[in-house]
């Protein structure tokens, strides 16, 4: 498992854009999370879910990926256009302890108030969706995802601010 997150934490750094000489992060607004347990927002500025899919079901849930990643690369929404922008899914090439596939969705920047449930967008975005796709997407999972909200503690491109002063604008 610190493996896992090693690979992660190094995904992690070189998904990020390029960060100026100091560690600056715009405010973002306060957004109220959401009553729905299943709702994916994130109130941070980088989200990350990570997934567990059962082997059997690799397949399905890689079409599923695949059926949204076009249907998003084909939307007009600005808002979902802006979240497909930083959405990035990563397949870890190890499996975990129980032989699951595990897929890594970064969020970098993550879109305050979009609620990134892929069911949720298959449901807006396609139409003629073939009915059990849904199903098969559902059925995939061998867990429930874990999302995390994450605050940049520190970037490793800069030299650290002294003991108890803030970085701007945080």
């Amino acid at each position: 498992m610190i493996l896992f997150f090693a690979s992660f934490l190094f995904l992690a750094q070189a998904a990020a854009p390029p960060s100026p000489a100091q560690n600056v992060t715009p405010s973002k607004p306060t957004v109220v999370p959401s009553p729905d347990p299943a709702s994916v927002h994130f109130l941070s500025d980088t989200g990350l879910l990570l997934v567990a899919i059962k082997p059997a079901a690799v397949a399905d849930y890689e079409q599923v990926l695949r059926a949204l990643q076009e249907a998003l690369a084909k939307d007009t929404d600005a808002m979902r256009s802006s979240a497909a922008k930083g959405w990035r899914v990563y397949k870890a090439a190890e499996a975990d302890a129980k032989g699951n596939a595990l897929y890594i969705h970064m969020m970098l920047p993550a879109v305050t108030g979009f609620d990134y449930r892929p069911s949720l967008l298959l449901d807006e975005l396609i139409k003629e969706l073939a009915p059990d796709l849904l199903t098969k997407y559902q059925d995939a999972f061998a867990t429930p995802p874990s999302k995390l909200n994450l605050t940049e503690f520190a970037n490793m491109s800069v030299a650290p601010l002294p003991p108890g002063e803030k970085k701007p604008g945080g």
